[in-house]
């Protein structure tokens, strides 16, 4: 497969899914090819990327032709090699196919298993959808989808984990199978099979189409206008919090006191420094920064933690006919598996959605300029929403997210110092976003102590 490796290191850095952009690929190596028996040319294949940062996991389906692809399959293509024309199968309905068969029988296929929790309906039109950055997901008619996952750490996905913890949870999409295969001598979660979510929309796209909503009316307040977002964003509130009470109760949960404060304290430091080496436009703010953060160590009571969402924000929510559903809780893909499963307080999935209410009112006024009268209403729009966020939670969980001020400030920033270093290696107009939040809560950050 000399020749096809050598396409593929050509070919992966131009997908949307691949981890490594930016850094150059030295080679790469087929850890293990599984034929699927169902296509033709149709193999499971295990690759290591090997890179300047360290080596990377990732999982293709291969399709296999003898002359030039369909038209259907030209987007797919990946090149010539070994005198044959290769594409990526995921896109292949043939492929869909066999995959939802083998869940649905609950078969094993040389080291895969295929497993099913409920029964499956079979001869569904397939779809790619498209809009992923990290996985690729097939839709199944109008009843399921099947997350590949692309970048593979050895383990359970806790995507899987925590949607079998959370089944009949109104506000999870329930899941249906899996696909699972041997990586690194563990047992790894490859695919995730859930009920596809009917006449729902995206959060963010409601959240925005708000935005734009308030900036057509001239002087209308954002509780004026018709497409106002902060009833939605409550019951989202309330919804967050009785999905981490369904986590809490599903799985381990504890308290943590001084000592595991203040090392992730240190953690906080840590990923600051990082990114001042990276964005030295922060240095400003790092003494409000550093002022924040130390006083998580100083927190004196015990600090409650649990599994979590560990990546949320607006576009990992959908508003379906009878309310909101969290999708996607694998955590961040790029982190280490051992932290996307830690148990952490709650209070980071509130960071992350608060940080996302300030993305959806200020990302439009990237392309407007200086606009002092759009800036304003961006502001009321992300605080009323904010607000209504968190009253929604506290109704339902019984405790108010933004009395823990300590915590809630400090995820913020964290959240806002990684969203710099984002924004400033791939869309630098967007950059203030985030650093206007950190100037924002920096404002109010405690004064630091000399060492």
């Amino acid at each position: 497969m000399s020749a096809l490796t050598t396409l593929l290191e050509q070919w992966l850095p131009a997908q949307r899914w691949f981890g490594g952009k930016g850094t150059a690929i030295s080679s790469v190596e087929v850890e293990r090819e599984t034929p699927m028996n169902g296509g033709s040319g149709l193999t499971h294949v295990l690759l290591t990327v090997h890179g300047p940062d360290g080596d990377a996991r990732y999982q293709l389906l291969l399709g296999r032709l003898d002359g030039p692809p369909p038209q259907r399959l030209a987007h797919a293509t990946i090149g010539e090699a070994d005198g044959a024309t290769w594409y990526d199968a995921a896109h292949d309905q043939e492929a869909a196919d066999l995959l939802l068969r083998r869940i649905a029988a609950g078969e094993s296929v040389d080291g895969l298993g295929f497993h099913r929790l409920a029964e499956i309906e079979l001869g569904h039109p397939s779809r790619v959808v498209g809009a992923e950055q990290s996985n690729t997901s097939l839709v199944y008619g109008d009843k399921y989808i099947l997350k590949l996952f692309r970048r593979l750490q050895p383990g359970l996905n806790p995507d899987l984990e925590l949607s079998r913890a959370l089944v009949g949870n109104p506000h999870v999409a329930q899941p249906l199978g899996w696909i699972e295969g041997e990586v690194g001598g563990e047992a790894t979660t490859l695919g995730l099979l859930q009920c596809f979510q009917r006449h729902a929309t995206e959060g963010w796209a409601m959240a925005t189409a708000s935005v734009r909503d308030l900036f057509a009316e001239g002087d209308l307040h954002a509780d004026e206008v018709g497409g106002d977002f902060a009833a939605e964003s409550e019951r989202l509130g309330a919804a967050t919090a009785e999905v981490h009470q369904a986590l809490r109760e599903a799985l381990p949960s504890r308290t943590v006191g001084p000592d595991q404060l203040a090392g992730a304290t240190r953690q906080l430091h840590e990923r600051l420094d990082a990114a001042l080496t990276v964005v030295p436009d922060l240095g400003p703010y790092a003494e409000a920064l550093r002022a924040s953060y130390d006083a998580v160590a100083e927190l004196s009571a015990p600090v409650p933690v649990q599994r979590v969402h560990g990546d949320y924000h607006l576009g990992q929510v959908l508003r379906t006919q009878t309310g909101w559903v969290l999708l996607d809780f694998e955590g961040e893909p790029a982190r280490p598996l051992a932290e996307r499963t830690a148990l952490m307080s709650p209070l980071r999935d509130v960071a992350g959605m608060l940080r996302s209410y300030d993305y959806a009112a200020r990302h439009l006024l990237a392309a407007r300029g200086g606009d002092a009268q759009l800036a304003y209403r961006a502001s009321e729009w992300a605080e009323r929403n904010r607000q209504a966020f968190c009253d929604g939670y506290a109704r339902a969980a019984g405790a108010d997210p933004r009395d823990d001020v300590v915590l809630l400030r400090a995820f913020e920033l964290d959240k806002a110092v990684y969203e710099v270093v984002y924004e400033a290696r791939n869309r630098p107009t967007w950059v203030q976003i985030p650093v206007g939040s950190i100037e924002r809560l920096a404002r109010n950050a405690p004064k630091r102590t000399a060492p």
